[in-house]
């Protein structure tokens, strides 16, 4: 059975940021989608009052997500951001894939 790994929650950055932040997470979609690991990336505006985002990510294995975090651009946006942030996204082992529906 294969595990895929699901990166997933939210992060809040201040509310005047976040249209900003969410450009700069997208901008990392071209990198992600070079990694053959990468089964899905999303970064989405939940609440921009609040300024929260929601984040939902897909991986293949460990090692793909690792390749990931190490590019460049990655560790810019964490660096860049990490300190204006609160971060509650969390990282899932998923088995027993199937459609919701069923």
């Amino acid at each position: 059975m294969r595990t895929a790994l699901i990166v997933a929650g939210r992060v809040s950055v201040p509310a005047s940021d976040v249209e900003t932040f969410v450009a700069e997470a997208q901008a990392t979609y071209p990198i992600a989608a070079a990694n053959p690991g990468n089964v899905l990336i999303s970064f989405c505006v939940e609440d921009a009052a609040a300024g929260t985002v929601t984040v939902l990510e897909q991986w293949a294995s460990q090692e793909a997500l690792d390749r990931h975090l190490a590019e460049p651009e990655v560790q810019a946006l964490f660096a860049k951001w990490g300190p204006h942030m609160r971060n509650e996204v969390r990282k899932f082992d998923a088995l027993n894939e199937r459609d919701p529906r069923a």
